[in-house]
């Protein structure tokens, strides 16, 4: 079997970090269209995560927040996004690096990605690293589009209570569940 020099699997998941960059972008400028909101689950303890040592303990590996009704101050940035909820009427700004994202769902539009978060380990470099074959997994394929700069932009989405965290909460309650389609099936088998 050849070996991938390029590291496919890394690229595919930059490109469709990228493509969650751009949503949250467009969601920053204009808010959020229609019905869409998002599910995001992130790894707590990656680096370059800030929240507050409160949910830090409530939610020590991982939590999914939901950007719907009532968020604000979201700012996306090349290398991450930052945003206001409210956790038990608490407000917290939250900062997310887009490496440290394991989940991003659209329940609106039935999309879901699913993305390997290599833990970091000191002195390893990420792109000399491999990660297991097939670990990006797309609903769909990222748009094929340049990204524009990303200038930090803020966004008050007031409206409507809606829960800010959803720790495992099902992504397509009522709705058409979205197919996740694993990168091992473009892969030629040898």
């Amino acid at each position: 079997m050849a070996v991938d020099l390029i590291r496919y699997d890394l690229l595919v998941q930059d490109a469709l970090r990228g493509m969650v960059r751009q949503v949250l972008f467009s969601a920053a400028r204009d808010g959020l269209p229609g019905e869409h909101h998002f599910y995001i689950s992130f790894h707590t303890h990656a680096r370059g995560v800030r929240l507050s040592q409160r949910i830090r303990d409530r939610y020590p590996d991982e939590m999914t927040i939901v950007l719907q009704h009532q968020f604000w101050d979201l700012r996306v940035t090349e290398q991450a996004f930052e945003v206001g909820l409210s956790f038990q009427n608490i407000s917290e700004m939250l900062l997310i690096p887009f490496d440290a994202i394991t989940r991003f769902a659209d329940p609106a539009a039935g999309f879901e990605l699913q993305f390997a978060v290599e833990e970091e380990k000191p002195g390893i470099d990420r792109a000399a690293s491999p990660l297991p074959p097939g670990e990006a997994k797309s609903a769909a394929p990222a748009p094929r589009a340049e990204l524009p700069l990303m200038q930090e932009e803020r966004t008050q989405n007031p409206g409507k209570s809606a829960p800010a965290a959803a720790p495992e909460a099902p992504v397509a309650a009522a709705q058409r569940e979205p197919k996740v389609i694993s990168i091992d099936s473009f892969r030629k088998k040898s």
